[in-house]
């Protein structure tokens, strides 16, 4: 998925819980080699020529979809599984694959699980009696800092997920001119139960801007969200504080 994975795993049986970090790790690199829009053979990219149909797909790619058309509704649009009128689901893809990463481990029996793909983390459990899992939200203005840190404490499930031009550039699509977005943000990290759902409402914020943005994550139930302007300007949705510390 062209970024770099990370597991921190707390408790648990050493064997089951090897057994079941070893089996998140090459599920993850299939979930690569199914869904890679940047291999031509891959099941995604035949998909998309009309060489393959959902249903000779794995059955990843079908659940795929339809989390991908339910971010879409939810959305209003904002978020969509095309880039430039073609099929990629790849924004939904990597927060559901780290989420169902960290929850396979924790299956296994650890009693903390945290999940870091390219910066967007699932965290489940706890590190350890009575301190929570805490999270660096890094500051797109400022390389090395931080603008947030976002923690668990009595939470059993947290993931936080960014979106932004800080780092990739100009990668989210507008959906309605299907150009790069062109907003006053620079990055928009959202803090929600599950990765998939953080990772595709921080894209859709993103190119809603901040003022629409904003308005949207706070109607969402769960959600909470925190967008930085290219004016170092810092907008938090009214429960953000909460998952300060």
């Amino acid at each position: 998925m062209g970024t770099v994975f990370s597991f921190d795993v707390r408790g648990g049986e050493p064997t089951a819980v090897r057994a079941a970090l070893d089996e998140a790790v090459a599920g993850l690199r299939r979930v690569d080699e199914v869904f890679s829009t940047y291999r031509e053979g891959s099941q995604v990219s035949r998909l998309a020529r009309g060489e393959l149909t959902v249903d000779a797909c794995a059955p990843e790619v079908a659940e795929v979809l339809e989390l991908a058309a339910e971010a879409e509704r939810v959305s209003d649009g904002w978020f969509r599984t095309s880039y430039r009128g073609g099929l990629d689901p790849t924004g939904i893809v990597k927060g559901w694959a780290v989420e169902r990463a960290a929850r396979r481990v924790a299956a296994a029996g650890a009693s903390g699980v945290s999940v870091n793909g390219g910066g967007d983390v699932q965290l489940l459990g706890t590190p350890g009696t009575g301190r929570p899992w805490r999270a660096g939200v890094s500051d797109p203005l400022r390389p090395g800092g931080l603008a947030a840190v976002v923690s668990t404490a009595g939470a059993a499930e947290l993931a936080v997920a960014t979106s932004g031009s800080a780092e990739r550039g100009a990668h989210i699509v507008d959906p309605r001119t299907r150009r790069s977005a062109v907003t006053d943000l620079v990055a928009v990290t959202v803090v929600a139960p599950r990765l998939t759902w953080a990772d595709c409402w921080a894209t859709a914020a993103f190119a809603m801007g901040s003022r629409e943005g904003l308005r949207w994550l706070e109607s969402l139930d769960g959600v909470e969200g925190l967008l930085v302007t290219a004016g170092d300007e810092v907008r938090c949705t009214g429960g953000l504080a909460g998952w300060l510390g």
